[in-house]
């Protein structure tokens, strides 16, 4: 089960495949100080070589379509509120899924490439998560959305989180500065990855569940939505149980075939997509609106 000590890395990459160890082990791959069980999937031709998560690489694959998808149903949807905030969003996961093909995926890479790959999708997930909490509050209608302004913030915001988080997992990888080197050391400790990148999308992830129900009892009066939006809430938690808590009874009951992240790679999938199909119940045409009686 992962560390509970705050900031340390040590356990999580002991027990599961997470981008982070890729840049916090001096092999810059899923090997390090920490032990466990290796994942190594499938043997390739050549001295031991493996693709070793086949699994989440082919799901990842299934992401970016269902994706592009989504992206394209939400063009059609022209009159729905937060269309473009939901297309970011979706865009977000999109990188997401390329770059987890490259960084859990454990393709026979160039160490280096390997480590910007896992910065890329350190740096994602950062940004995609921040594009949700976006998503919630856009249905509050504070700012007219789709606007240059607001797509503009949002843009720029979701920028920020990606190079900023990016490259501090850049930095403590490839020890550019002095500022994250003992990161490389048991038991690998980094705050600011800690944060950015475990601590704070998940807070931003609650934050959005909360504002969509606030939203939809409170504003629209309404409790069939809520069963999309419970639905992709349970599957994002199941998905993180696997990866954390799970991943090792799997890994080491399977010889190190499979772990956690397939099935973490297969309920954030769905997760996403519930949230897309909560996103257009919301803002179908039909729902009753409340009439404002004159003064």
């Amino acid at each position: 089960m992962g560390s509970t000590k705050f900031g340390n890395f040590e356990d999580f990459c002991r027990d599961t495949t997470l981008p982070v160890c890729n840049v916090l082990s001096e092999t810059h791959n899923q090997d390090g100080p920490w032990g466990g069980c290796k994942l190594r999937g499938i043997a390739l031709p050549g001295e031991d070589r493996y693709l070793g998560n086949l699994g989440s690489i082919l799901l990842a694959g299934v992401a970016i379509f269902v994706t592009l998808y989504l992206i394209y149903r939400s063009e059609r949807k022209r009159a729905a509120v937060g269309r473009r905030e939901m297309q970011l969003f979706l865009v977000g996961y999109l990188l997401v899924s390329i770059a987890e093909i490259f960084s859990i995926g454990e393709f026979p890479l160039n160490d280096q490439v390997r480590v910007v790959f896992s910065a890329i999708h350190i740096g994602a997930i950062a940004a995609t998560t921040w594009l949700l909490f976006i998503n919630g509050i856009v249905g509050y209608q504070l700012m007219d959305d789709g606007t240059i302004l607001s797509l503009a913030l949002t843009i720029g915001s979701a920028l920020a989180w990606l190079i900023g988080v990016g490259y501090i997992a850049l930095d403590t990888g490839y020890q550019w500065t002095t500022q994250w080197q003992g990161s490389l050391e048991p038991p690998n400790r980094s705050i600011a990855l800690y944060v950015t990148y475990l601590l704070l999308p998940l807070i931003w992830v609650v934050f959005y569940v909360v504002l969509e129900l606030v939203l939809v009892i409170k504003v629209l009066g309404e409790t069939r939505p809520l069963l999309h939006l419970g639905a992709a809430a349970l599957s994002f938690a199941v998905g993180q149980i696997f990866n954390f808590v799970v991943s090792p009874y799997i890994c080491n009951g399977t010889t190190g075939a499979i772990d956690g992240s397939l099935f973490q790679t297969l309920f954030t999938l769905v997760s996403v997509g519930l949230v897309w199909f909560f996103w257009s119940s919301i803002t179908e045409d039909d729902w009753p609106m409340p009439v404002q009686p004159y003064p």
